[in-house]
């Protein structure tokens, strides 16, 4: 697979470059500012520091440098480990073990549990070849001396348009360089500015780390690297084209390109690997032809063509969502206001300013990580200046994946989903033998983590290696993928044989427990914490999931067997919901919840969020629990954990507490370039944040549109533009003092539309905007329903 990256240098008289000093600057408009993260000094730490750009497969850091500029580099699917490594073995068992499982079953049956690193011996095995997501190299740009009198320096990131930016003035000349990353063009485009002509001069390289063998060559202005990875023998090749307007282009023996005296230099950068998500070789062509052509694709573009054709693609989706609470972006660099904003020193329209940030900059994180063509965003979305990262930068699927992925639907970012559903159809071929071999089941299971191989099987860390529903849980997504799209051939091609064939390994899996007669997950696991157990609550709440969406899938597609099959196995299984001794949700079946434990992991209220088997309106006994559970848990957890709760108390109805995690995610999990920390850094935060402020706003899990469920009071007043409904139906609300003003509903699809609102509580007025008729409606408490048109648009607003 390959990615391609291009940077334009150039050199322009008379240049407007829009900054100075340590304000906005006079050249910035207010919603430029609203959008942008700036800083006042170039980066000198990769994970805290540099500023991310990306076009799915390829992602790049840029740190901004003056002398010396560096862009760190990825293309996703640069990955050790895998078939090319001797002894993988996609974690199956290296030998039969055909009664380890029942064994553990039979401990658990007469003892009621089993310790975690006694069930790993029997269980697991040490992990072989599972490789690490790799740092592909550095693109260099070194002057050869320091610009001397640097003054009103300026690095900033506009996540409205998608693109990165310095700025500084040396010895009376103002320089500019700008970065965008082109899903649209497979490339990175740059363009450095000055306002004087000739004063681009400077060496370009790239630099790989030392765990593989290149040779790297510099000809007619291109260099190309090309090697294989010391482990796997993966190929590899990036090549950068050096396009001069004005001075000399030198080619150097070193494989390094040097200008002098220029007036523009383009610089086009393409990278790719040899592999192919194709189980079970996952290896392809030489990527050679294809990073050729990419560079000639992308350099023989002008800039302004390739800038006009990445914001038309980017802008299109960036721009659907639009949130307006009142905020005010101050002119400060934005560590500034992140240092503000945790000491309280920060007013309110600040904090608004920053609270809405973060929210839209994880969908641009989710946008430049995850584009149809490339691998999901992993642990670090796209991003890794490492050759062993932290949790090797992978899939873990206990959560995390899933939670990179949980904003795509609601802030309408539905062709981000693509990469998932392709990742996820290529683990079927080696979880159906996993499910063979380990499990004597039907159809296919995935573990707790993986990685581009089709590593389905497990490892050993006693507590994190066993989690069987995690397929399950994926296939969540492709029901609400339907759900939200009303996508009927997604569902009849892609979802429903996903998800119809983890319910065969599910029907082979369960087993009546002898305490009740009901069907239970065992072995079970609550991530990451207490003993091995029959049915623990996160296990049962997923299978209840997956059989309860198969089964209404197979209902819509007139799959009667299944509907049956399905139906009958949820009548016998065990809910995994129950109140314990203390008044909470119960983590196990058996009550061994301790009031005490501030455990980062909530699992045992995935039924909340993001399953909907319990509803704060239609389940309040169950809802109470949930927040018993919730609040004995705490406010703190790292980055990831404080993004599930900001999620769980929106689930709850309790905006002020949500809005109190969000705080407390950005007072104590966010690094000054805004990246979720973990620690270290993890991507899942960021985008679970962003999730979380969508579900205060709007939700739609229990066929009702709820508008504004879960608003707080720091919120009073406000819009927000573009939030997707299930049923595809798209949102906009106007609210004052806390009350909504004014709702607008666009449907995709003709049919009936129930809408749960507090502005229905009092006297009202449905409009069709199309026709201008007065809309006939039953209501129902807070609800309305009504018969919708697709593609008209429907208004509501109070009546004095």
């Amino acid at each position: 697979m390959t990615a391609a990256m291009a940077f334009a240098l150039v050199s322009a008289a008379g240049a407007d470059t829009g900054h100075s000093g340590r304000g906005a600057g006079p050249g910035l408009a207010a919603a430029d500012k609203a959008s942008t993260l700036w800083y006042d000094e170039p980066a000198t730490d990769w994970e805290s520091r540099s500023l991310p750009i990306g076009s799915g497969a390829l992602g790049a850091s840029v740190f901004g440098g003056v002398q010396h500029e560096q862009l760190q580099f990825n293309e996703k699917t640069l990955w050790t480990g895998g078939p090319g490594v001797a002894g993988y073995n996609s974690g199956n068992w290296t030998s039969p073990r055909p009664d380890a499982i029942k064994q553990v079953q039979d401990k658990i049956a007469a003892d009621g549990q089993a310790d975690p690193e006694w069930v790993a011996s029997v269980l697991g095995q040490p992990k072989t070849g599972f490789g690490a997501y790799q740092n592909f190299g550095e693109l260099r740009i070194s002057q050869p001396s320091a610009p001397a009198d640097v003054t009103g320096y300026r690095r900033g990131l506009d996540i409205a348009k998608a693109t990165a930016s310095v700025a500084y003035t040396s010895s009376g000349t103002t320089f500019t360089r700008e970065y965008f990353a082109s899903a649209a063009d497979n490339a990175i485009v740059g363009r450095f500015t000055a306002s004087k002509r000739k004063q681009l001069g400077f060496t370009v390289s790239v630099t790989a780390p030392d765990n593989r063998s290149y040779t790297s060559t510099a000809e007619n202005g291109r260099i190309t690297l090309s090697g294989r990875l010391t482990d796997n023998k993966l190929r590899f090749e990036s090549q950068v084209q050096v396009r001069t307007v004005g001075g000399t282009r030198t080619d150097n023996a070193d494989g390094t390109v040097t200008v002098a005296g220029a007036d523009e230099v383009v610089l086009v950068l393409s990278a790719g690997t040899d592999y192919a998500p194709a189980y079970p070789a996952y290896r392809g062509t030489d990527p050679h032809a294809a990073v050729t052509q990419r560079v000639g694709n992308a350099a023989a573009k002008p800039y302004h063509a390739l800038r006009a054709r990445h914001l038309a693609d980017y802008t299109k989706l960036f721009d659907r969502v639009s949130l307006n609470i009142g905020q005010q972006m101050p002119d400060l660099p934005t560590d500034d206001v992140l240092s503000a904003y945790r000491t309280g020193t920060l007013g309110p329209a600040g904090r608004k300013a920053l609270e809405v940030l973060y929210f839209q900059y994880g969908r641009y994180l989710l946008i430049s990580s995850s584009r149809a063509g490339s691998l999901p965003a992993n642990l670090q979305g796209v991003w890794n200046n490492s050759t062993s990262p932290p949790w090797s930068a992978d899939y873990h699927v206990n959560i995390n994946l899933q939670m990179n992925y949980w904003p795509a639907e609601i802030t309408n970012l539905t062709e981000t989903t693509t990469p998932l559903f392709d990742y996820v159809d290529s683990l079927v071929a080696p979880g159906k033998v996993t499910a063979r071999q380990m499990y004597g089941n039907r159809g296919w299971v995935v573990n707790n983590e993986t990685n581009p191989f089709g590593f389905t099987g497990l490892h050993d860390w006693p507590t994190a290696f066993w989690m069987p529903e995690a397929g399950a849980w994926l296939a969540q997504h492709h029901y609400d993928h339907y759900l939200f799209t009303k996508d009927e051939k997604f569902l009849r091609e892609r979802a429903y044989p996903i998800m119809k064939s983890l319910t065969e390994f599910w029907a082979d899996e369960l087993v009546p427990d002898p305490r009740d007669g009901k069907l239970v997950a065992t072995p079970s696991f609550s991530p990451e914490q207490g003993p091995f157990s029959a049915g623990a609550s996160i296990s049962q709440q997923i299978v209840w999931d997956l059989f309860t969406n198969t089964r209404a899938a197979a209902r819509t597609l007139g799959d009667t067997a299944a509907v049956r099959s399905t139906g009958d196995v949820l009548a016998k299984l065990d809910p995994g919901l129950r109140i314990g001794s203390w008044g909470q949700l119960q983590e196990w079946k058996s009550d061994w919840d301790d009031p005490d434990n501030t455990h980062r992991h909530v699992s045992h209220l995935f039924a909340l969020h993001p399953g909907h088997q319990i509803s704060a309106r239609t389940n309040p006994e169950l809802a109470t629990a949930a927040k018993v559970s919730l609040t004995a848990r705490g406010d703190g957890g790292t980055g990831w954990s404080k993004a599930w709760k900001i999620n769980f108390w929106a689930r709850l109805l309790d905006g002020d507490h949500s809005h109190l995690m969000l705080e407390e995610q950005l007072k104590n999990s966010t690094l000054p370039n805004l990246w979720d920390t973990h620690p270290p850094f993890q991507i899942d935060g960021n985008f679970g944040a962003t999730s979380g402020v969508a579900e205060m706003l709007l939700q739609s899990q229990n066929d009702v549109i709820d508008v504004l469920p879960a608003l707080p009071a720091a919120w009073a007043d406000g819009a927000v533009n573009g939030l997707k409904a299930r049923g595809d139906v798209t949102v906009d609300t106007q609210w004052a003092g806390g009350a909504p003003t004014r709702i607008t509903l666009r449907p995709g699809h003709s049919g009936e539309l129930k809408v749960g609102s507090d502005l229905f509580t009092r006297r009202f007025r449905l409009v069709d905007a199309v026709s201008g008729a007065v809309v006939p409606h039953r209501l129902d408490g807070r609800t309305i329903t009504f018969r919708a048109a697709a593609h008209h648009q429907y208004v509501a607003v109070p009546v004095a």
